[in-house]
């Protein structure tokens, strides 16, 4: 099955670009990205703090059986209503280290609408060990999840 979130990671650089294509409204995938009940569910993590203004911040916790199996947290920089989110991004115990997120929402059509997320990693090695992860497999999972959820709202 084709994945339809691309990810572009260049040989050589410590940042890389996401877009994905999705059959919603703006306002509807950019609330997918801001409202935590939706957050919830596309990403099926708990949404501990999310305080969706500039100098925000926000935090996540993932857990399985009673053990956390998954934290993260950040920093919301800018934002701007239906257009753009700018944060900080950090797995906890995780090699990758704090990363920068720019987030572009842009609207196709009445009815689609693209995401495209530029991230940029402290080192070229930060980078390469998000990549060894399932990354672009659970995002791709995560956004499809995102579009038929969305759509039921």
């Amino acid at each position: 099955m084709e994945q339809k979130t691309k990810i572009n990671a260049e040989e050589g650089k410590q940042d890389l670009v996401i877009t994905r294509e999705f059959d919603l409204p703006l306002e509807l995938l950019f609330k997918a990205y801001t409202e935590p009940e939706l957050i919830e569910q596309w990403m099926g993590t708990k949404v501990i703090k999310l305080e969706n203004k500039t100098h925000g911040c926000y935090q996540f916790e993932t857990s399985h059986n009673g053990q956390i199996m998954f934290k993260a947290n950040g920093s919301i920089h800018a934002i701007e209503l239906n257009k753009k989110i700018i944060r900080t991004f950090e797995m906890e115990n995780m090699p990758i280290g704090v990363q920068l997120e720019f987030l572009d929402f842009e609207k196709l059509t009445d009815e689609t609408s693209k995401l495209s997320i530029h991230i940029i990693y402290k080192s070229e090695r930060h980078r390469a060990e998000q990549m060894k992860l399932p990354f672009a497999f659970g995002l791709n999972m995560a956004h499809d999840r995102l579009q038929e959820i969305s759509k039921q709202k």
